[in-house]
């Protein structure tokens, strides 16, 4: 469970203050995969750091209860001078696992060949999207944080990826940031509409995209 009480988070920006979140108060409840909606610059990334703790609140407070995943799709997770493994080593510390059997776990899902002891700096965005996915599933985490990072590599390494994610999700949570409704229908059973410093949430997952597709005025969704 993860419970958000009067959280407030802003910006500035060239034509003044925008609100990401004003006094929020709102709970992501065990048991539930949540699709987030919104429109760019709506603050969904912005909103999965907050959940992950990676950003602090303006003022409010963010309670976890459980063990919430780094965000895959935040490129702050990993430190581009260290290689492959010796992030995935560091990660394993830092959530109290045993770093050798991450290190097994990444190399051999990951599929970087040579380049696992390469700095990460010299990967293409898709290898450090397979990186973030091998760490991130070398850990039992009860909530996964996603954002925007489900398709990676070939469509092989796509399958294996997907299979081994829906083995996870049978006994953990997902919190899913995604433009994709495809995905969001194929991992979640619950949406909210982060927009205008409001997150609400729909039972329904058409209810959320009809309201998204009304909010965004478009009928791609």
């Amino acid at each position: 469970m993860i419970t958000f009480e009067g959280v407030e988070k802003s910006y500035r920006t060239r034509e003044g203050s925008r609100s990401i979140l004003r006094g929020a108060s709102f709970t992501f409840e065990a048991g539930h995969n949540v699709g987030v909606l919104g429109a760019n610059g709506a603050g969904k990334s912005t909103l999965i750091r907050l959940i992950a703790g990676a950003e602090p609140p303006d003022r409010g407070m963010v309670r976890r209860r459980g063990r919430v995943s780094f965000p895959l799709g935040f490129s702050g997770t990993f430190h581009p001078q260290l290689s492959g493994r010796q992030n995935a080593v560091f990660i394993a510390r830092v959530y109290g696992e045993d770093a050798a059997r991450v290190v097994d776990f990444v190399a051999d899902f990951a599929e970087l060949g040579p380049y696992f002891d390469m700095p990460l700096q010299t990967y293409s965005s898709g290898m450090a999207a397979k990186l973030a996915f091998g760490v991130s599933l070398a850990i039992d985490f009860d909530v996964y944080l996603i954002d925007e990072v489900t398709e990676v590599g070939d469509a092989r390494f796509r399958r294996k990826c997907a299979d081994l994610f829906r083995e996870r999700v049978v006994r953990s949570d997902i919190i899913m940031v995604s433009h994709n409704s495809h995905t969001i229908r194929r991992y979640c059973d619950r949406a909210a509409i982060l927009s205008d410093g409001e997150l609400v949430f729909y039972d329904s997952i058409d209810e959320a995209f009809a309201e998204y597709r009304a909010l965004m005025g478009t009928q791609d969704a």
